[in-house]
């Protein structure tokens, strides 16, 4: 059943068809016009009430036709998640830095909604998948002790701000405790001390080098700093990793895994929940107590970071996060193959076509194109059939039971 779906149109999002999102839409209805003024951040696929999917066809809410027809989500997903999807499929856009923020565990979601629903709005944890559709960059996980260290004795702007204490025990000391208690002297620190340090770091690396500026990621500062002027946030690149990625490569977030979005296109899934501690690079509300608290304050590799699928069969790979929630396969097919049939799944899928031209069909053909949306009930099969000359690739967000 094709899908109408939400866009969000938040701030940070790419603007016109410079978003993927905007050509996903535009591509699936010829009658949507794109504003170039206008952004387009997120494309939401599946039952959030933030979200929600239209079952276009039948003209009801994708949520509402599930209550009525309970096989459509399987007796293994109903019995472990009750009578829903339990996940959100989504295209981002981004033009600038998400916020800096991290999500709880399940048991810390359903305390933080218990004690301040107005914030935190429901009671489920909200890991992540995102899988790169163009360049993607993003801060993720702390970096080693030892970068921090060298940051830290290189730019004495940041070291200023921060209480002496803490960094001479990080200093001498190889403890999560101590960065743990640095990070917290960072994001605790006098808004003026912020500012300060930033103009003062800024206006000494517009005189040296390009070397010298690639190395303390100037380019990088410089721009967080123009989209969040004087933001706690903008120091967030000489704690935290930061990753390019190409398309086709994934990051899996974890709960209390400081993240930021800043750049690119991607694919992302993740539990049905909405929850989000933020600290910095936003206008939103922001609990720093609580990220400081809740915070993962291992130090993370980028290869520890990347998160890999595995082959299905020669036409699909999976990624398979350790949550029952969700998982995700990437489908590509080719008209030189035969006509592709989806694995069974004991679960409903949400799929988006992404490329390419073509036929999809359950019972009924859809003509597939990018941006078309699906709903595939539980244990059904979709065939894929390109187009000649064509290819189809799609993305399939599926409970990972």
């Amino acid at each position: 059943m094709e899908l109408e779906c939400q866009v969000q149109n938040y701030d940070w999002g790419k603007l016109g068809t410079q978003s993927m999102v905007a050509k996903l839409i535009s591509s699936a209805n010829n009658n949507i016009v794109i504003d170039p003024s206008k952004p387009y951040a997120e494309l939401w696929m599946g039952t959030h009430p933030n979200g929600p999917s239209l079952i276009i066809e039948r003209g009801v809410l994708l949520s509402e036709y599930i209550k009525d027809n309970l096989d459509a989500i399987g007796h293994a997903v109903r019995n472990t998640f009750g009578e829903t999807v339990p996940f959100i499929l989504k295209i981002l856009s981004i033009r600038k830095a998400l916020s800096l923020q991290a999500h709880p565990k399940k048991e810390h979601a359903e305390a933080l909604h218990k004690s301040c629903p107005e914030m935190y709005k429901d009671p489920n944890h909200k890991p992540e998948l995102a899988i790169a559709l163009t360049n993607f960059e993003a801060l993720c996980g702390f970096r080693s002790l030892d970068d921090i260290k060298s940051y830290l004795k290189k730019i004495p702007e940041l070291k200023e701000i921060l209480s002496e204490e803490s960094v001479k025990n990080l200093m001498t000391s190889d403890s999560e405790n101590t960065l743990k208690s640095v990070f917290h002297s960072l994001m605790t620190a006098a808004s003026e001390r912020i500012t300060d340090g930033l103009n003062k770091f800024l206006t000494r690396m517009e005189k040296e080098d390009a070397a010298t500026q690639s190395t303390l990621l100037f380019p990088l500062i410089k721009r967080l700093h123009a989209d969040f002027p004087g933001d706690v946030g903008c120091w967030a690149p000489y704690f935290m990793n930061y990753l390019i990625l190409t398309p086709g490569q994934a990051i899996y977030l974890k709960p209390n895994l400081p993240h930021a979005y800043l750049s690119g296109d991607c694919v992302e899934c993740m539990a049905c929940s909405d929850n989000i501690v933020r600290a910095g690079l936003t206008p939103k509300h922001m609990d720093v107590p609580t990220l400081v608290e809740m915070l993962d304050y291992n130090s993370y590799s980028r290869d520890q970071l990347l998160f890999n699928p595995h082959l299905e069969d020669s036409n699909s790979c999976i990624w398979r996060p350790p949550v029952p929630d969700f998982a995700v396969v990437k489908i590509k097919v080719v008209s030189d193959d035969e006509p592709y049939n989806t694995i069974i799944r004991a679960s409903p899928s949400l799929i988006i076509i992404t490329s390419g031209e073509g036929e999809v069909c359950d019972t009924e053909p859809v003509a597939a194109r990018p941006g078309v949306v699906l709903f595939l009930k539980a244990s059904r099969q979709l065939t894929i059939t390109p187009s000649p000359g064509q290819h189809l690739e799609a993305y399939q967000a599926i409970c990972n039971l």
